[in-house]
């Protein structure tokens, strides 16, 4: 069994992101954040991304609002404001295959995840789109979403998790994670599924269809 770790909505400048990065250095572990616009604007918020990045994980870009689902929208400039933007803002700071991870409100990939416009835009971009197969819901606090996890991870090869570098109190309990995933034998990588990845380098390699919203009059 294969495990991914990635953070989305971060950094928290309050002191989350900075004990994530603690709790993964002392077990060896690497990983990958998905960093917002909005979030890396906040004082102090950067300095902890380039922690991140200069400790070998992996930074991407996960819009800048967080906000709106590209398939809910007929804005036109709606990509580079959200992707264009936060990419802007990563800089150097940037993994070289350009990650994205669109905002999925929830972690369902519904058809309201993508438009025809945002396909162009990261195809153009170069950009490797990085989705998941394991939304333990984090973000309702608690110590639950770490069984939700483990149960994912069991049902499959290779598991993509998403939790987020947030202050819900969640990531108390991300040494216990570690700790029960290493019982398994589970190892944990760095690398996402390529399953997980249908644009890579700009190239569209797996089926959008399902989370792509249809044209407007179509």
């Amino acid at each position: 069994m294969k495990v991914t770790l990635t953070f989305d909505n971060g950094p928290d400048p309050g002191g989350t992101t900075a004990w994530v990065l603690d709790v993964l250095r002392d077990h060896g572990v690497l990983a990958s954040f998905f960093v917002t616009g909005a979030q890396l604007g906040l004082p102090g918020a950067r300095a902890l991304a380039r922690r991140a990045r200069g400790a070998g994980h992996w930074i991407g870009n996960h819009t800048f609002s967080h906000s709106v689902q590209f398939g809910d929208s007929d804005d036109p400039g709606l990509p580079d404001c959200e992707i264009g933007a936060t990419q802007d803002l990563i800089g150097e700071l940037s993994h070289p295959r350009r990650l994205f991870r669109p905002y999925a409100g929830g972690g369902a990939l519904s058809p309201s995840l993508l438009s025809e416009a945002a396909i162009r835009y990261l195809s153009a971009g170069g950009y490797t789109m990085a989705l998941w197969n394991s939304v333990p819901r984090d973000w309702e606090g608690g110590a639950d979403w770490i069984d939700r996890c483990l149960d994912d991870v069991a049902a499959r090869d290779w598991t993509v998790v998403v939790l987020h570098d947030w202050p819900t109190g969640a990531m108390e309990h991300l040494p216990a994670l570690l700790k029960r995933l290493d019982l398994t034998g589970a190892e944990i990588v760095q690398e996402i599924a390529p399953d997980c990845l249908p644009i890579d380098a700009g190239q569209v390699t797996g089926d959008l269809a399902a989370m792509t919203a249809a044209p407007a009059g179509a």
